[in-house]
């Protein structure tokens, strides 16, 4: 079986399908619905056989052919060039060649070693800097957004709840007495509740973080459906979004869209400064007066995502974070130079900011995406 990437066949075809999505060919709900249900009838064990089923039910015309090939090559084919040969198969082939191939050559499943140098490849991208991927390793990438699972952090609420042990409820256990007439029994015991604290994403879309601005964005589409408790719809995660560039845009509903690349597109509508300038103090200051003094970042995990490049005042950027320091549970900035080999934090607005900073992050690959999420997580 081609389980590599997950642990679930369905899910692996389904990432296949959402990678497609991001290369962009239309690879829709209902046309991978229809690949799952070809590959059930031809067998996932053929890779020559998946491959057919998927150019039959997920690609919608000649344009997506050469597309649907390389990212059909990165998802399921190693740099050795076993089965699917990276060129396409020869598209004037008969169907009905191709139940003669399950028996050997191209249709038989990859061998072990072949399955250790998928995993081995998938680790390496995981680390990679996200800056300097092309766009074929960046489809891979888009695909294992569905691996990372953020968790609100937690608070303590002023409401308390029956617990095994904990503070005495004295009113439980006297109605337990009375419903006892008097007699002495058990003690009830209480605790406080905990709630899921609130997350503030502050995502710099500034030329300067423009080769990282997909990725954030899909990493904030996680944060927003990934965060809430389990079977919650995603209106109930308590995570807001921001984008910071020459001005402040809110994009929390563009981020409630279920599906990641709907989200993205009406992100991308609702940005008007994608690639701009960078203004941290102005934006950050429109921020805290028309949300974060108004409750959005009172004891809220903030997280700011950002170079640290400032065209404007870096005094303006020390006095705002200052007060963001003052109204936040914990302040988080996340910096995709953060973990190069060596970076200094010199940037006018990282050492207007330094000071202020609760957690200092890298966050250029995948796997510092998975450390920002166990930060938040703890905080």
């Amino acid at each position: 079986m081609l389980e590599v990437l997950v642990h679930d066949a369905d899910e692996l075809l389904l990432g296949f399908a959402r990678a497609l999505r991001a290369s962009g060919v239309p690879a829709t709900p209902d046309r991978a619905q229809s690949f799952l249900r070809a590959v059930a009838v031809v067998g996932l064990d053929d890779r020559r056989s998946t491959y057919w089923a998927g150019r039959a039910t997920l690609c919608s015309g000649p344009d997506d052919l050469e597309r649907y090939d390389q990212v059909f090559h990165s998802w399921f084919v190693t740099q050795e060039n076993k089965g699917v040969p990276r060129e396409a198969p020869d598209r004037t082939s008969p169907q009905a060649d191709l139940a003669d191939d399950r028996d050997g050559g191209e249709g038989e499943a990859p061998d072990d070693a072949e399955l250790r140098a998928m995993a081995s490849a998938t680790e390496v991208l995981r680390h990679r800097d996200i800056g300097e991927m092309d766009a074929r390793e960046k489809a891979r990438l888009a695909a294992l957004f569905g691996t990372l699972h953020p968790r609100s952090p937690r608070r303590t609420a002023n409401r308390r709840t029956a617990w095994h042990r904990g503070d005495l409820d004295a009113v439980r256990t006297m109605r337990r007495m009375r419903a006892r007439m008097g007699e002495p029994g058990p003690l009830a015991w209480r605790r406080r509740r905990s709630r899921a604290r609130r997350v503030v994403l502050l995502i710099d879309v500034s030329g300067s973080m423009s080769s990282y601005a997909d990725a954030l964005v899909r990493l904030a589409h996680r944060f927003t459906h990934g965060a809430s408790p389990a079977g919650s719809p995603a209106r109930a995660c308590d995570v807001e979004v921001f984008t910071l560039g020459t001005r402040l845009t809110h994009i929390t509903r563009a981020m409630r869209l279920r599906d990641v690349e709907r989200a993205i597109v009406a992100a991308g509508d609702t940005v008007p400064d994608w690639s701009g300038g960078t203004r941290l103090g102005e934006t950050l200051q429109v921020f805290l007066d028309r949300w974060g003094r108004r409750g959005t970042a009172r004891g809220a995990v903030v997280v700011v995502v950002s170079d640290g490049w400032e065209r404007g005042d870096a005094t303006l950027l020390a006095e705002q974070m200052e007060q963001l320091h003052r109204l936040a549970h914990r302040v988080v900035w996340m910096n995709p130079h953060r973990g190069k080999v060596g970076y200094e934090p010199v940037q006018g607005g990282i050492v207007a900011a330094l000071p202020y900073i609760d957690d200092f992050v890298a966050g250029h690959s995948m796997a510092t995406f998975e450390e920002l999420i166990e930060v938040v997580a703890r905080a």
